[in-house]
């Protein structure tokens, strides 16, 4: 504790000072010089007594670990790309012409080959019947791309429905 009061009339020397310069220099201001110098000597016996506290009850030790936080796990690159193109698909048509239906072309192409040996492009018959109407509107090969670049894109729903019948196959 002594060592804390040390510490505490170190950080009284220059207001001190101050408060002396003040009655030799200004003694008209020495009233507000003397509560300034209240003021201090108060924040130093409070430092004085804070770290006295600290010292006589040590920092609490849990019953049980806190537990760690988790950091928010980074979504892969390739997911945020999809999100992004997803999104600009259903807002425009020129999002949904030349950002999410080559997207969505690839998906279909790589599935139809993989599963049910299909080409895409080449087995237009096959692919439609795989694919249904509605899907196969939005991905063959011969849709052309939109007028009204600022029209709106693929509804949700049907993006949707689009998305369930690729996962069908």
């Amino acid at each position: 504790m002594s060592r804390d009061v040390v510490r505490g009339l170190r950080l009284l020397i220059l207001p001190t000072l101050a408060l002396v310069a003040v009655a030799l220099f200004l003694p008209g201001r020495l009233e507000l010089a003397g509560r300034i110098f209240a003021l201090l000597v108060c924040g130093a016996a409070l430092l004085v007594l804070l770290r006295a506290l600290r010292r006589i009850y040590p920092p609490e030790t849990p019953l049980r670990p806190r537990p760690t936080r988790m950091r928010k796990a980074r979504r892969p690159a390739s997911l945020v790309q999809i999100e992004h193109e997803t999104a600009l698909g259903v807002s425009g048509s020129f999002g949904l012409h030349f950002r999410l239906r080559p997207r969505l072309r690839a998906i279909a192409a790589g599935l139809l080959m993989s599963r049910r040996r299909i080409r895409l492009d080449e087995d237009t018959a096959l692919a439609r019947a795989a694919l249904g109407d509605e899907t196969w509107e939005l991905l063959r090969p011969d849709r052309r791309p939109p007028e009204d670049r600022l029209g709106r894109g693929v509804p949700r729903a049907q993006l949707l429905r689009s998305i369930d019948a690729l996962e069908r196959i």
